[in-house]
């Protein structure tokens, strides 16, 4: 057994007196100013700790990892899906796929119950529930050919469960992809800068993707920096392009982008996921560890104060302007991913089992892309508590509650405990060229102030509009990736559905098939994003809660999926490393399911919003923010879609987690029952390392691969 030195003690022993320091200073201030940089150090602290202790525990102890097992990639290679891929391309592409709207928008909408709820929630979250969610989820899918979440819970817990879970799972990747979509609508719309810019990512990426394919396989760093200096250049040019005569060609409204969204979606879920997908994502990933890379050390070096306060009356009182609601359960579903995401386990168990080398790479994929995603959310949440609340509610507050004008908004804000002045909303707005900053909601904008602030503190006040604009096409970038790569998993699981009537689609490469479920998937979420784009309450502020819902049930069925096979497979005394998870998240999300049906509140309950909405359509009354009776009519049929959603949703994880218990007492009392589906060994080739960085034992075995026996 190998024993640590003094230097690994001393090295582990001052990143836990700094995690230690951060949430002493979080936990104990009382009134005083406290700076961001405290909130950095909590969260890095504990994330070190945590992949360094409790995932090598998990993944060499409980899972035992076999570096000597072939992976689906390896065994069934077609260069379609199955395609063996370098773990650091792929480490871009799962954290590229993962990180969508979640970790930039729920934290910002949370921080009006106050920044410390929210910062507990990302990192004790991440690291009990949501990377270990989804390192479990890889490693289970990867043992399985690359099943779909849906159909390992099919395969295993039972038809009736399995069914159940087949359903909910697709049922909720459409919503999220909708909302994903809905996020980049809200950014891009009529910004030339960053339409530009995230179009040019395309031809970039097939441009990576036959460099590493066809013309220079292998050599990764080489396409690295050509594909980063490629997008730093389209980054320049949207600027160019914003000032130019073309200008209107990138300038489109948002019904255009829904078209645009929808197609892309299609292209990208039918080509080689080698051509477009992996170097795409990872083409985004450089961009998006370097912003957030680069936000932390701007807050080191600009020490901003956090000006929300830790915990707001709206924790206790739940009618904040951003979203109604107390703090139970609402701030553990508006803060999703970054603590604890559904959405993850599609893609660990879509295009990543399907691309990992070795099962020793889990680990680095699951555990740690899902680390690097919270600490995302950790910045967001810093960027919307550094920045003034009363500019903060200006921005997330319907136009509804504040107005149209900034004297409208100032006076609202007032009656909401908060001081700022027109003057002051003016000044804000001029200082990043916008004509307004009221009710930009939906997270995007307002994480961009904070981001201005933070990096304008360090380069100068006047790059603040340049900051601004590069962070709303940041995000935008971001949640793109997601969206290509979800649309391509909800491929696969409609695949699987498919498979269990229509044989030839179990073979998820199989082109008419992929063509035809690509279609079908691409047409359900455009329709989720197309009602969003036309919402007179907002689609973000619609869509939003349904989306944190979904997200924490499909959460709640990978977690009974994994607590089921850690049993079935002999690991029942470690089935509390998923079961624990699973009983918090299922309690939080169907009390707020609950209460998004039946509450008596209309800013709370579908139903009841529903009823209110048609009782002043029965009136002949139009209630704002409708500015019509076609309006009323929207409001009321998607109240109407959300609350039964929602219910239905609620059902079918209640059926899930009753039946996967079912299975678990059956194996605990006659194990002789129990079957399981994992696929046979078979010894890899592959030679690759387990890390980003080789150890000593495995450059030699690299070295012993590539040179020939007797040399």
């Amino acid at each position: 057994m190998r024993t640590a030195n003094v230097r690994t003690i001393v090295i582990w022993t001052v990143v836990g007196l700094i995690g230690a320091a951060g949430w002493s200073v979080l936990a104990l201030s009382r009134g005083e100013n406290v700076s961001a940089a405290w909130m950095v150090a909590a969260a890095l602290g504990s994330y070190a700790i945590a992949y360094r202790f409790y995932a090598k525990f998990i993944a060499y102890k409980v899972l035992k990892v076999d570096r000597t097992r072939a992976t689906p990639a390896e065994r069934l290679n077609n260069g379609i899906d199955f395609h063996p891929t370098d773990r650091r391309v792929l480490l871009g592409h799962h954290f590229a796929a993962i990180a969508g709207a979640g970790p930039l928008v729920g934290p910002v909408l949370a921080a009006q119950m106050g920044y410390l709820p929210g910062t507990i929630w990302i990192i004790v979250g991440v690291i009990f529930a949501g990377a270990v969610q989804d390192m479990v989820v890889l490693f289970f899918s990867t043992r399985r050919d690359g099943r779909s979440l849906g159909q390992m819970a099919r395969e295993e817990i039972g038809p009736f469960g399995g069914a159940a879970a087949l359903l909910a799972a697709f049922a909720i990747m459409i919503i999220l992809l909708g909302v994903l979509a809905l996020v980049i609508v809200n950014a891009l719309a009529a910004s030339p800068w960053g339409t530009f810019s995230i179009a040019m990512t395309i031809p970039i990426a097939l441009l990576m993707g036959f460099y590493l394919r066809v013309l220079r396989p292998g050599r990764v760093s080489e396409v690295s920096l050509i594909g980063v200096a490629l997008l730093l250049l389209a980054l320049v040019a949207g600027r160019w392009v914003a000032e130019s005569s073309w200008a209107d060609t990138f300038t489109l409204a948002p019904s255009t982008l829904v078209i645009w969204l929808v197609a892309y979606g299609f292209i990208a879920s039918i080509l080689p996921v080698w051509m477009l997908l992996a170097p795409r994502d990872y083409l985004s990933t450089f961009m998006k560890i370097g912003t957030i890379f680069l936000l932390a050390l701007g807050v080191v070096i600009a020490v901003p104060t956090l000006k929300m306060d830790a915990v707001t009356d709206f924790a206790s009182r739940g009618d904040g302007p951003v979203f109604a609601g107390s703090l139970f359960p609402f701030v553990f579903i508006t803060i999703a991913c970054g603590a604890l995401s559904g959405f993850h386990s599609l893609i660990s168990s879509g295009t990543t089992p399907k691309m990992i080398q070795k099962e020793t790479q889990v680990r680095m994929i699951g555990y740690g892309s899902m680390l690097m995603e919270s600490s995302v959310a950790i910045m967001a949440l810093v960027a919307a508590s550094i920045i003034d609340p009363g500019l903060y509610f200006a921005m997330n507050a319907p136009a509804g509650v504040i107005g149209t004008t900034v004297d409208s908004a100032s006076q609202a804000v007032a009656n909401l405990g908060y001081t700022i002045s027109p003057d002051d909303l003016a000044r804000a707005a001029s200082q990043v060229e916008e004509q307004t900053l009221l009710s930009r909601t939906g997270g995007a904008p307002t994480l961009a102030v904070g981001v201005s602030e933070i990096f304008s503190q360090v380069t100068g006040g006047s790059l603040r509009a340049f900051w601004y604009h590069f962070a709303i096409m940041f995000e935008a970038l971001f949640i793109l990736t997601a969206l290509d790569a979800g649309t391509r998993v909800g491929r696969f699981m409609l695949q699987d559905m498919l498979g269990n009537v229509v044989k030839p689609f179990k073979n998820v490469s199989w082109k008419p098939g992929l063509v035809i479920t690509s279609a079908i998937v691409c047409a359900l979420w455009g329709y989720f994003l197309w009602v969003g784009v036309h919402e007179p309450l907002g689609g973000i502020n619609q869509l939003f809660p349904i989306f944190g819902i979904s997200n924490q049930l499909l959460a709640a069925v990978a977690l009974a999926v994994c607590t089921t096979l850690l049993v079935k497979s002999g690991r029942l005394k470690w089935a509390w490393i998923t079961g624990v998870p699973l009983v918090w998240d299922a309690v939080v999300t169907l009390t707020a399911s609950f209460q998004k049906v039946f509450s008596s509140d209309p800013r709370v309950g579908f139903f009841k919003q529903r009823s209110v909405f048609q009782d002043a359509i029965d009136d002949g009354k139009v209630l704002p923010p409708a500015k019509s009776m076609d309006d009323m009519q929207t409001v009321v049929t998607n109240s109407t879609v959300d609350g039964v959603l929602s219910a239905v949703l609620a059902l079918l994880i209640i059926i899930v987690i009753a039946d996967a218990l079912r299975v678990c007492v059956r194996h605990i009392r006659r194990p002789a029952l129990s079957t399981l589906s994992e696929a046979p060994y078979v010894e890899s080739k592959i030679v690759a390392p387990a890390g980003l960085i080789p150890t000593k034992e495995e450059k030699e075995e690299e070295r012993r691969a590539v040179t020939p026996a007797g040399t």
